[in-house]
């Protein structure tokens, strides 16, 4: 893990509680309804949003930011979850890293998945997977920047906002 930036300062990456759930979800959803992040177009429901959450705080796999100049705000969340359910793929984790609209290019995004990858590691995983849309430049070079690297392009796996999709798939060894 050779990050390319130092740290921003002003953000502070902690574990996730119960009480961030609605503030994770509401960046869920947003990316949901203006990105093609998650390929749905059905945004979560408060009952959806605190089960996918429920599984991740009892795992341990989720953290948020916040930034000093909006203490008490979510500025963003990562997570990491079985990237597969079949027992073989246990020691795999796929991770997920959002940064509240209008608060991208503040360091969040890599506060974020530094910690992330610590967690994972520090949990004991083999392998972290980032699946990405494949036009999502920017969370392509995030990734890289960490040590990912480019597992593949699947074309045409996904389809959201009337066109399709690409899956990249990048990979970083943990252990």
């Amino acid at each position: 893990m050779n990050p390319i930036y130092e740290r921003n300062p002003a953000v502070t990456v902690r574990p996730a509680e119960a009480r961030d759930a609605e503030a994770v979800r509401a960046i869920r959803n947003d990316a949901i309804e203006h990105s093609t992040a998650l390929w749905t177009e059905t945004p979560q429901t408060a009952a959806e949003g605190a089960a996918w959450f429920a599984a991740h705080l009892a795992r341990g796999s989720a953290l948020v930011a916040e930034v000093a100049d909006a203490p008490g705000e979510v500025a963003g969340f990562a997570v990491y979850g079985p990237w597969r359910a079949l027992d073989g793929y246990r020691h795999t984790v796929e991770n997920s890293v959002y940064v509240r609209e209008g608060r991208q290019g503040l360091g969040i995004g890599s506060a974020l998945l530094a910690d992330l990858v610590v967690a994972a590691r520090e949990a004991g995983h083999h392998v972290m997977i980032a699946g990405i849309e494949a036009r999502n430049a920017s969370s392509i070079r995030l990734h890289e920047r960490f040590g990912f690297e480019h597992a593949g392009t699947v074309r045409e796996v996904g389809t959201k906002f009337g066109r399709w999709l690409d899956l990249t798939l990048m990979r970083l060894p943990l252990s």
